[in-house]
């Protein structure tokens, strides 16, 4: 059987996590395999809310979900969550942790706090979870990783060097105290025996499912847009959400990736920093803005709203090398007279069919529209691409044409049944 890859084409929140539960019935493993709690997944389940932001969407599912090693981890909000679904009467026996996976430090998260302030007027945008500063550990190699939990004599031992470390950071740069080691040691003595059960060798497990013909399928956080190499850097998160770092986050070959799903929303959203070049500030910006209910799952920070962008999906289709297409809230434009979609750039007098690396060339682009003629018929009942009004078909065939990649399923409503499958992707 083929790997899967869920991957996001644009900045995040187009619905990754509907399409993933989608897909996850179908599944015997879902891979997370990079970001943190930094993301959300919303999934709507008998008329109820569920949030996701660290656990794989599959986690509704039948599936083993596998947080991959290119996670990182805090532990704390991992055991908060899988209290939250415990507590509605789910199970989460099936959710396993890499061994690799870095563990999100209570010194990430201030740190991140920390270096968010003192930017001031030149800030990231960062969900403050301590992401960033967990990579940093994790490349400058004196992170902790989730394995070091199995010995925990070692791991103490790893964590003095760290805190030690860190408190200098704290006391001569920002003025802080810092961390208090006896402590942080007390805090995890707590929860290891809650962790230690889940960890694995999750690429051999992953590999192994694979070679045995099981159906995987690995899910990626944020998008394509905040790719650390090749997003609108540096308004960017310290992963790569691309099917690329499915290889160095889930430890597969891209031999064993066939299927690349990409997710993007029918309009344009992006939360925090950083040039936007379809953004809207008017009144259209916020009907899109209340219709799809645009306020991020993890912060609950008002999304800013703009038009498709084609320039941003293309730039996806590229770099993901994607096989599908998903067009998730189609059904926020029903009722809309003229729908805009970005087709290309002007810059200094240019034309761009492509994003510029540099957000100062950004910060300059005006986008090129073409318009399309809306529809009012309700669309969040249909079961069919046939039953589609004939200028929805118009709006979705100019996005497959501009991005030269076919749309297999279309979600037009909230709820996880509300999809037409122009195109069956499970192999």
């Amino acid at each position: 059987m083929p790997g899967y890859v869920v991957v996001g084409t644009q900045w995040g929140d187009e619905g990754k996590g509907k399409v993933v539960d989608y897909l996850g019935s179908k599944m015997d493993y879902v891979v997370r395999f990079q970001g943190g709690n930094n993301a959300g997944h919303t999934v709507v389940v008998k008329d109820e809310k569920v949030v996701l932001h660290l656990l794989p969407s599959g986690v509704l599912q039948k599936a083993t979900c596998v947080i991959g090693p290119g996670v990182v981890v805090d532990p704390f909000v991992f055991l908060d969550e899988i209290k939250a679904l415990e507590d509605k009467g789910m199970h989460t026996d099936h959710v396993k942790i890499s061994d690799c996976s870095h563990i999100i430090m209570p010194y990430h998260v201030l740190l991140d706090e920390l270096i968010e302030e003192s930017l001031k007027d030149n800030k990231i945008g960062t969900t403050k979870r301590g992401i960033g500063p967990c990579y940093a550990d994790k490349y400058s190699r004196t992170g902790l990783r989730m394995g070091d939990l199995l010995d925990f004599e070692s791991f103490k031992k790893k964590l003095k060097t760290a805190v030690d470390m860190k408190n200098i950071t704290f006391q001569k740069v920002y003025d802080h105290k810092g961390f208090d080691y006896e402590e942080l040691v007390q805090r995890f003595e707590k929860i290891k025996d809650l962790l230690t059960p889940r960890i694995i060798n999750a690429q051999i497990e992953v590999n192994q499912a694979l070679d045995e013909n099981k159906q995987v399928l690995f899910e990626g956080a944020q998008a394509a847009m905040l790719d650390i190499n090749y997003g609108n850097y540096p308004y960017v998160t310290s992963s790569s959400p691309t099917s690329a770092g499915v290889c160095t986050g889930a430890g597969v070959s891209p031999k064993k990736l066939d299927v690349i799903i990409g997710i993007a929303k029918a309009y344009s959203t992006r939360v925090g920093e950083g040039p936007f070049v379809c953004e809207l500030f008017d009144d259209m910006g916020e009907t899109l803005r209340t219709k799809g209910h645009e306020f991020g799952a993890t912060t609950g920070r008002p999304r800013r709203c703009g038009w498709l962008d084609v320039n941003v999906v293309r730039h996806a289709a590229m770099i993901n090398g994607l096989t599908d297409l998903v067009i998730t809230k189609l059904d926020i434009l029903t009722g809309i007279k003229t729908i805009k979609m970005c087709v290309a750039y002007e810059i200094d007098g240019k034309r761009y069919d492509y994003i510029p690396s540099s957000v100062e060339d950004l910060a300059k682009a005006k986008p090129i529209y073409e318009e399309f003629e809306g529809w009012n018929e309700d669309i969040s009942k249909m079961h069919t691409y046939e039953e589609l009004p004939e200028n929805a078909k118009k709006y979705l065939a100019r996005i497959e044409e501009l991005t030269k990649t076919k749309i297999s399923m279309i979600s037009v409503g909230p709820e996880r049944n509300c999809n037409i499958v122009v195109k069956e992707m499970i192999k």
